[in-house]
């Protein structure tokens, strides 16, 4: 969720400094520009007073007064040019005939572009308008331009001509400031993202931790409702109240399996008294005494049966670094004298030592009633093999048999409680084994997993971890 939550926010912050930053950048560079044109303008307005003085026209001689005005004038228009380098002249009415004065000698105005718009408008006794825009990467040039008036006509326009670089340059100077702090504010919203994202997602993955655990059989497991936002404190407080509410139901459902067990086995023992004692009054070989006697041993196998499933699932793993090797040999030599009374044969293949992490009680209850399932469905003649083996980070304990198998559809049943498949209902057995055998399994955080053999049987693969946490790590010899 984080790698999704992450890139959304920090696209959203970028966005929001890109749009902040744009309008930023255009502001800067209008504000550098308008500084210079109003420059020009008082710059305009200076030689405009100077020129209104200078009587002649364009044909016309001048005075001594008048010729010395104009000579200030050129004078200032030079200076002006030597000092800033921005091409200034006074042009009469008329574009063509020579101006009054000019800087550089020479110099006169384009027909088109932005210093015919701006003489036509001064011209109609206006300032120039506004120039466009000039950007950084552009090559263009400023002109401003004003009239000159006298006795309220313009007789002449001022023009000024300037290059744009310094300006230019100052305006990206201020972009790259601009830029230096959108990336240093970019760099603080994605590290506000990391802590915002981090303190919104760290109860959800408590939570998950949490309901992983509770999954896996880890019914203690609790969210701490300590942080994050208010919702995902309420939303903790209430799995919390969930889990309890669980954890007390599977109790009551657990300590009235074990209780029903344990009171049944009673009168369950009291009746098969009296059929017994009922039997000795019947003669030798009642079918129907055999049959209710028969029943009442069954109903005694699944209430035990009963007992140990409730009593698996409640109690808690004593978890050791085990041999598993050694225990699998050691149930198998068990097992032994069963496999010979039906002719099956039963060996053990495998590393003499592995080890595992892993409960070696249940792992070896777990073991006996996989290696009892395998002995009923095998038929005489015909082989069960428990091997161990290495898997990563894992031991494997493999129990394959040469019995008849089952089918797809069985293989996804096998170990629900009382399933028992179709084919197989005149073998004697509650159904519950392996369910037992699965509920022990996982109180240590072991697998088991089913998969046909063969080229016939079933194959049973029981997985446990091969490392662990402990205070100690005792190595088990069973």
């Amino acid at each position: 969720m984080r790698t999704r939550l992450l890139p959304l926010l920090i696209v959203l912050m970028a966005g929001v400094l890109l749009a902040l930053g744009f309008p930023l950048a255009g502001s800067l560079a209008a504000r550098e520009q308008q500084r210079v044109v109003v420059d020009r303008i008082d710059d305009t307005a200076r030689f405009a007073a100077l020129a209104q003085f200078v009587t002649a026209g364009p044909m016309g001689a001048v005075g001594a007064e008048g010729d010395e005005r104009l000579d200030t004038l050129r004078a200032e228009l030079k200076r002006y040019h030597d000092l800033y380098g921005i091409r200034a002249g006074v042009f009469y009415r008329d574009r063509d005939a020579p101006p009054m004065a000019e800087a550089p000698r020479g110099w006169r105005l384009q027909d088109t572009g932005e210093s015919a718009q701006a003489f036509d408008e001064a011209l109609a006794g206006r300032r120039s308008h506004d120039p466009p825009q000039v950007w950084p990467w552009q090559q263009g040039r400023l002109t401003v331009a004003s009239p000159v008036v006298r006795d309220g006509d313009v007789v002449a326009v001022i023009v000024t001509d300037s290059p744009t670089g310094q300006m230019r340059s100052r305006i990206l100077h201020g972009w790259l400031v601009i830029g230096g702090g959108e990336c240093a504010a970019m760099l603080l919203a994605v590290g506000a993202a990391f802590r915002l994202t981090g303190w919104v997602l760290r109860p959800v993955r408590v939570l998950d931790t949490a309901t992983h655990d509770i999954a896996t059989g880890r019914m203690q497991s609790r969210v701490a409702a300590a942080s994050g936002p208010p919702e995902l404190r309420r939303l903790a407080r209430s799995f919390n109240e969930m889990a309890d509410n669980v954890e007390q139901v599977l109790e009551q459902q657990r300590a009235f399996v074990a209780d029903a067990s344990h009171q049944l086995r009673n009168p369950l023992s009291a009746l098969l008294l009296r059929i017994e004692l009922l039997a000795l009054e019947l003669p030798d070989g009642h079918e129907e005494i055999a049959s209710v006697r028969a029943e009442g041993k069954r109903l005694a196998s699944v209430l035990d049966d009963l007992l140990d499933l409730a009593l698996a699932e409640h109690s808690a793993a004593d978890l050791r670094l085990t041999d598993i090797a050694e225990l699998a040999t050691d149930r198998v030599d068990a097992w032994l004298p069963v496999a010979e009374r039906k002719e099956v044969g039963l060996a053990y293949t495998g590393p003499a030592a592995v080890t595992g992490w892993a409960d070696p009680v249940a792992l070896s209850s777990a073991l006996d009633a996989v290696v009892d399932n395998a002995l009923k469905f095998t038929p005489e003649g015909a082989h069960v093999e428990v091997s161990a083996r290495t898997e990563g980070d894992t031991v494997a304990i493999v129990v394959a048999d040469g019995g008849p198998g089952l089918t797809e559809d069985e293989l996804a049943r096998v170990g629900d409680r009382f399933w028992r498949s179709s084919r197989h209902q005149n073998v004697s057995g509650s159904g519950l084994g392996l369910s037992i055998t699965r509920a022990l399994l996982a109180a240590g955080g072991a697998t088991i997993g089913y998969a046909p053999n063969e080229p016939c049987g079933l194959r049973v693969t029981m997985t446990v971890p091969r490392t662990g946490q402990g205070e100690t790590m005792t190595t088990v010899r069973t």
